[in-house]
């Protein structure tokens, strides 16, 4: 759980940190949506490189990145076996019962498996690079016209924004647990899975009253500073667009053209289909 690092902000002096929040929240929404839309192992290539850039541009160290990724990797694992084995394909390599690899089971299981560490790594530097703060003054923002039929945006992004905010904090609430649990003779690394997950018994409890507790803690704090969502609200920050905000939007609109056009493969039509298939398929 240490691993876990959605919620978490990384300080920096860097382009994508002085972004506009509501920029960064559309920019995200645009890469997931070009994650969705990819079709061919090239395009992936072309959303591999936006991931790389935009940690180099955010100046994150490359290992907190790959942290984010550790914590899915079983997930990530279970999803790629399950598409290897129940994805039919027409090259088949080896057959039993139900189960079946094939060529092309092979290589959409591998589709699958960068699809999901695409989607965390590119919402993991929006949590680094933005503040809480930030996240919940953008999404109350783009939400606005919501308003017009009473829907409580504030709320609804304060909610948001604590929710991410508390993920890091019950992530390290779970390894104090369980460092406790194991000063007291538990073991959670030995025995199946059954007996694993019995282990985790001990450590749920006290992790639902630690969470009520803080939640009733910050209840209190919000309450006894007088904090409210009346619309007449002021912010200590106002945000306002700037040319950076520009920029980043024109370099994911090109790597928004570059992916759909990879994925019509205007310049693979002169590709014979028996060469490089998997690369276009």
């Amino acid at each position: 759980m240490r691993d876990m690092t959605l919620g978490q902000y990384y300080p920096a002096d860097s382009f994508t940190h002085k972004l506009d929040p509501r920029v960064k929240l559309l920019l995200v929404i645009a890469f997931i949506v070009m994650v969705f839309l990819v079709k061919n192992l090239i395009a992936y290539s072309a959303i591999i490189l936006c991931v790389v850039i935009g940690t180099l541009v955010s100046r994150i160290p490359l290992i907190k990145v790959l942290k984010s990724i550790k914590g899915i990797i079983f997930l990530v694992l279970f999803t790629a076996v399950l598409n290897l084995i129940f994805h039919k394909g027409e090259t088949v390599l080896w057959s039993w019962w139900r189960i079946t690899i094939s060529v092309e089971g092979i290589f959409f299981s591998l589709k699958m498996a960068l699809r999901l560490i695409l989607l965390v790594a590119g919402t993991t530097l929006l949590t680094y690079t933005t503040t809480p703060t930030g996240l919940t003054d953008g999404m109350e923002s783009l939400m606005y016209p919501l308003k017009l039929i009473k829907v409580p945006t504030h709320d609804i992004a304060v909610i948001m924004s604590i929710a991410l905010r508390f993920i890091p904090i019950l992530s390290e609430e779970v390894d104090k647990i369980m460092m406790a649990q194991k000063a007291r003779g538990a073991s959670f690394d030995t025995g199946g899975i059954v007996k694993r997950a019995k282990a985790l018994l001990p450590v749920l409890i006290p992790l639902f009253v630690s969470a009520f507790r803080r939640a009733d803690e910050l209840a209190l704090a919000l309450d006894a500073r007088c904090y409210n969502a009346t619309p007449n609200r002021t912010r200590y920050q106002v945000m306002k667009l700037s040319y950076r905000d520009v920029i980043a939007v024109l370099g994911t609109a090109v790597f928004l053209v570059s992916v759909i056009a990879l994925n019509m493969n205007f310049w693979g039509a002169y590709v014979p289909p028996e060469n490089l298939w998997w690369l276009f398929s």
